[in-house]
């Protein structure tokens, strides 16, 4: 039986994130909400809607260069329809990040229009960017700034205080720390959060994180994961079994002739993380959730 995962983890700079946000929002026109394309769901933090008062929205599905295209879609056809803009963006080759300014305008064209008829016309638009950790959202500012304006990290939490960054003329941001939310009732939404990295791996036992990794894989990409590591997947096989099964492909033995499942552990995650084992997504929109 696998074990199921607790994950609570709330730092002290994050109740700081959440009043910093709700505090600034009116100072801006529209939110930039950058999340992961894998995990659309789980790489939104709920409490937005009501930290940032159903402001204009815009999704940015960042990494699609790793998500699962159709179903990436999906995703941008669905929170269309939610009443959401959206920009598909790759922030490592810059796909889609040079649309931003356009789609931003678009999305604000009836306050733009709001503003001409009362004389200020060229008047600057403000736009909050805000996201859970390790989305990519600072290498987006950086991108459609076209210079270091963000502080970048793979690792969760860089990002602190307020910054106005100028886009172009008449376009600011105003980039947030990432913000998690307090607890994660559902614990899926708190793996794929760790399976990006948006959760320091610390704080978990990786062996179970892994085999759950190695459960939903089997689950959704079968062909993909019998092919890496060149295994038999059989739906029988628990995630243990599969992360085991690889381990003893790759030679990877400790003393006492047992498979090292600590580091077989940690080149699953890394190669999940890098890309390395294909474009593939752990989330479905709610009328495709048993795709």
């Amino acid at each position: 039986m696998e074990e199921k995962m607790n994950i609570q983890w709330f730092p002290g700079h994050m109740t700081k994130a959440r009043r910093m946000i709700s505090e600034n929002v009116k100072m801006v026109d529209a939110v930039c909400e950058v999340i992961d394309a894998r995990i659309p769901v789980s790489s939104r933090n709920p409490d937005l809607d009501e930290l940032t008062n159903n402001c204009p929205r815009l999704i940015i599905l960042n990494r699609v260069d790793q998500a699962d295209p159709e179903a990436t879609a999906k995703w941008t056809s669905w929170f269309k329809k939610q009443g959401c803009s959206v920009l598909e963006t790759d922030c490592k080759s810059g796909k889609g990040t040079q649309g931003f300014s356009q789609a931003v305008r678009l999305m604000l064209r009836d306050k733009l229009d709001e503003y001409a008829a009362k004389g200020q016309k060229g008047r600057g638009l403000r736009v909050m960017v805000v996201g859970v950790p390790n989305v990519g959202k600072s290498s987006f500012i950086n991108r459609i700034a076209r210079r270091k304006a963000a502080a970048a990290s793979d690792k969760p939490g860089v990002t602190r205080g307020r910054q106005w960054i100028s886009i172009d003329k008449g376009l600011e941001l105003l980039d947030t720390p990432g913000i998690l939310w307090p607890r994660f009732d559902d614990k899926t939404t708190g793996e794929h959060l760790a399976f990006t990295g948006a959760i320091k791996d610390e704080i978990l036992d990786r062996e179970t994180l892994a085999s759950r990794l190695m459960s939903e894989m089997a689950e959704r990409y079968p062909q993909r994961l019998a092919e890496r590591y060149k295994i038999s997947v059989d739906e029988e096989m628990s995630g243990f079994e599969l992360l085991e099964a690889a381990a003893k492909k790759r030679g990877f033995l400790i003393s006492g002739g047992e498979y090292d499942l600590e580091r077989m552990s940690a080149v699953l995650l890394d190669e999940f993380r890098g890309g390395k084992l294909g474009r593939l997504t752990l989330e479905y929109p709610p009328e495709d959730e048993n795709a």
